[in-house]
């Protein structure tokens, strides 16, 4: 806190006024950005927070130093940045998040038999956060923490299938990975997947990560179409072959659409996915 050797009271003690304005100002920088302004100028912010040029770039080089903000070096627009993906994962694994997501997983996993789990997007990847294990003696379970490519797995084409067209773009520029003979690796095969995804509403994966293993999944939308999380469905392909992958598929949404409507997650949506966001997909 080096800036505040400088600023001392007329009674020679530290005014503290002035710190607390600076995280105030700094605060109302990030809420400058919105769903609709994912960058903005400095001039922009400027005029959002009523402050000076000078001192607002003073706070965004603060901001950017501790990774809340990044700057394009391309456009010289500021977005926020991946501290959020990150502070946003504690978030969903904080004990709100296992309170509304456990019974519906356990219900789901109770009426299938199978592994159910529930994940977030971090940058081109899925990370899980809760599992519940099947019942069964041959059983798939992903460990909490673990993370998984997202543009082969049914998680994370459950959520590529929901993102603006950039922020897929991004995602998938970072390479595409033959796991299996399965796997999708042309542009075109993933995009046209992504589009039927997002028309039926569930994503489908059939040994494309790993050999003899199927899932499905569906997001959890926000009220502007979102995904903040998502719910998959994964087991032994003999016991999860294409028609039961596309019934559990409508289960699953059936699910996920409940937990939007009784849970209101406008707030927590829209934290998350401005964090997200700065990945940049489709």
């Amino acid at each position: 806190m080096k800036y505040l050797r400088g600023l001392p009271s007329e009674k020679g003690a530290l005014d503290l006024s002035q710190p607390v304005r600076a995280v105030e100002r700094a605060l109302d920088i990030l809420l400058c950005f919105n769903h609709d302004e994912l960058a903005l100028s400095l001039t922009q912010i400027a005029d959002r927070v009523g402050m000076n040029k000078s001192t607002v770039h003073r706070l965004l080089g603060t901001l950017e130093s501790k990774h809340f903000i990044h700057r394009s070096k391309t456009t010289g627009l500021y977005h926020l940045s991946f501290r959020f993906v990150e502070m946003a994962s504690l978030v969903l694994q904080d004990v709100d998040l296992r309170r509304w997501a456990q019974p519906y997983l356990q219900r789901l996993s109770a009426e299938c038999g199978e592994t159910v789990d529930l994940a977030v997007l971090d940058g081109a990847y899925v990370i899980y956060l809760q599992v519940v294990e099947s019942p069964q003696r041959v059983k798939l379970a992903a460990a909490v923490g673990q993370r998984l490519p997202a543009f082969c797995t049914a998680s994370g084409k459950a959520f590529l299938a929901y993102l603006p067209d950039d922020r897929v773009s991004k995602i998938l520029s970072e390479g595409l990975t033959k796991y299996t003979d399965y796997t999708q690796v042309s542009l075109a095969e993933v995009y046209e997947d992504l589009r039927i995804t997002g028309e039926r509403g569930f994503a489908i994966s059939e040994q494309e990560y790993e050999n003899d293993i199927n899932a499905v999944a569906a997001p959890i939308l926000n009220t502007d179409g979102t995904p903040v999380a998502v719910i998959a469905v994964a087991g032994p392909s003999y016991r999860l072959p294409r028609e039961r992958l596309m019934t559990l598929g409508q289960s699953i949404r059936a699910t996920t659409d409940v937990i939007a409507r009784e849970m209101g997650l406008a707030t927590l949506s829209a934290f998350v996915s401005n964090t997200v966001a700065t990945g940049n997909a489709r």
